[in-house]
């Protein structure tokens, strides 16, 4: 995308009726690490790939706790995150301090979107440039959520965002239908970083150090694992692309050259 003299303002339409400033915060999205999210039976499952500016640094924080029975997961400007993840906990603290119990997933997802929606229609400002996966659990089960830089927020049975995440979203496609009757958490994780694991380049694997995990589901509050808590969940998918595939009984498949 270039620069024109459409996209000095967010209150500025071009001619096509779109909104650039609002088109180059997608792309942001784009550009940030990977993170998917999973909807089961009762549990929500959050994954992100974790980046490095430099070889002297850590890695970037990518899954942030919001409350008890919530967390979020971000692709694009963390510097945004922050901003947003203060508001949803101030939400949450708020709701708990008048009314005494958790706040509804779809009710604080609403509120963020109204707020990013104010950022897309006010002259002098710009949308916040992230996308973010909200993961939560209330009195009718666990969610996922998409919040997209544009103010538009999604219920999903799963999602990835970020880059090279239409890899993760093919196989995510492929097994959405299973998803709803996991119970077992360990499968939920399992799948997510299957998924994830494709949108890798072909030099770089899945380590402790790239990757995070969050949960949260009935009667479990949300979780976060990062660095050697992962290590259990990795070694479970490594062992299934370790095992060796049996070869057909002699004479019961066709040779290579009538295939």
């Amino acid at each position: 995308m270039y620069r024109n003299q459409y996209d000095n303002d967010v209150t500025v339409w071009s001619p096509q009726g779109r909104i650039h400033q609002i088109e180059y915060a997608m792309e942001a999205v784009k550009q940030g690490a990977a993170t998917l999210g999973i909807k089961g039976k009762n549990h929500s499952v959050l994954v992100a790939l974790k980046r490095a500016s430099s070889d002297l640094s850590s890695h970037q924080k990518k899954i942030i706790p919001i409350d008890d029975h919530a967390g979020i997961s971000i692709a694009g400007l963390t510097s945004d995150a922050r901003i947003l993840s203060r508001f949803m906990r101030t939400e949450c603290l708020n709701h708990r301090y008048i009314y005494g119990n958790p706040l509804s997933i779809s009710r604080l997802v609403t509120s963020v979107g109204d707020k990013a929606q104010t950022g897309t229609q006010i002259m002098g400002r710009r949308p916040y440039g992230v996308g973010l996966l909200v993961a939560g659990v209330d009195e009718t089960g666990p969610h996922i959520y998409y919040i997209c830089p544009s103010s538009n927020f999604y219920e999903c049975k799963c999602m990835a965002i970020g880059a090279r995440s239409q890899s993760a979203r093919t196989y995510l496609e492929r097994h959405k239908d299973e998803f709803k009757d996991v119970e077992d958490l360990n499968e939920l994780v399992a799948h997510a970083l299957r998924a994830l694991r494709d949108c890798l380049p072909n030099d770089t694997e899945l380590t402790t150090k790239n990757v995070s995990v969050g949960y949260v589901g009935r009667g479990v509050e949300f979780t976060m694992k990062d660095d050697e808590d992962v290590a259990d969940y990795l070694k479970s998918i490594e062992e299934e692309k370790a095992a060796p595939v049996v070869a057909p009984e002699e004479g019961t498949g066709e040779s290579m050259e009538t295939q």
